[in-house]
């Protein structure tokens, strides 16, 4: 996925220095580390919002040495991405949110009306469709954020810190949504702060510190500090 890739900004020091990270098909990966270590330059990276300043990045078969500006959206139909901040659209219902990103994407009418409520089915949210972002817990409007994610059927889900501003229960419940889906054959990498969640979900973890992989732990052999 990424070999030996460094990305400096104009500032001292690389944002990322050398980083090779091979991912495959349908695993789950914590990613963690502390803030500036360089977890959201690498997201940025994989969904060519940056590009590299060397090495190379092959994501699903697409070597971004060759991705021209035009094929972008292509790259980023196979990338969803959920925030810590959820990015809902307020004045938009808990379909209307989801329905949005097929809308954008030029996906017909019908085809969103019968995608839309397996989606909410499979992140619990059946019978929420006509609510608005305001009228849910916290929880549950992460969960609408990673529905509108997954509703194109990406490849790949990076979910960059989803649980920051959760309480531990409705923290769960979108642990057990993106393992679920990681079931379903999404690859999801996940960036958490939360050490019990590192610690309890015994999957991959790979930590980056000062711009550099320092470790990259097998699915049960980390126990954290």
């Amino acid at each position: 996925m990424l070999d030996r890739v460094t990305k400096t900004y104009n500032r001292r020091g690389p944002a990322l220095d050398r980083v090779s990270l091979h991912v495959e098909p349908k695993e789950f990966v914590l990613i963690v580390g502390p803030s500036g270590a360089g977890k959201s330059t690498l997201f940025k990276l994989l969904t060519r919002e940056e590009k590299p300043t060397s090495g190379k990045i092959i994501v699903g078969g697409i070597d971004y040495d060759h991705l021209s500006d035009k094929d972008i959206p292509l790259l980023r139909r196979k990338i969803g991405v959920v925030f810590q901040d959820f990015k809902l659209l307020l004045n938009k219902t808990v379909a209307e949110n989801v329905a949005f990103a097929l809308e954008i994407a030029g996906i017909p009418t019908n085809e969103i009306k019968h995608t839309v409520p397996k989606v909410l089915d499979v992140v619990g949210l059946k019978g929420k469709d006509r609510n608005y972002p305001l009228e849910l817990s916290g929880g549950e409007r992460q969960r609408v954020a990673i529905a509108r994610a997954i509703v194109r059927q990406p490849k790949i889900l990076i979910a960059d810190e989803p649980t920051g501003n959760l309480d531990p229960k409705h923290a769960w419940d979108v642990i057990d949504v993106l393992e679920k889906i990681n079931r379903f054959g999404t690859t999801v990498l996940l960036t958490t702060h939360n050490q019990e969640i590192v610690n309890k979900l015994r999957r991959r973890v790979v930590t980056i510190h000062d711009g550099k992989i320092v470790s990259d732990r097998a699915a049960g052999q980390y126990r954290g500090s």
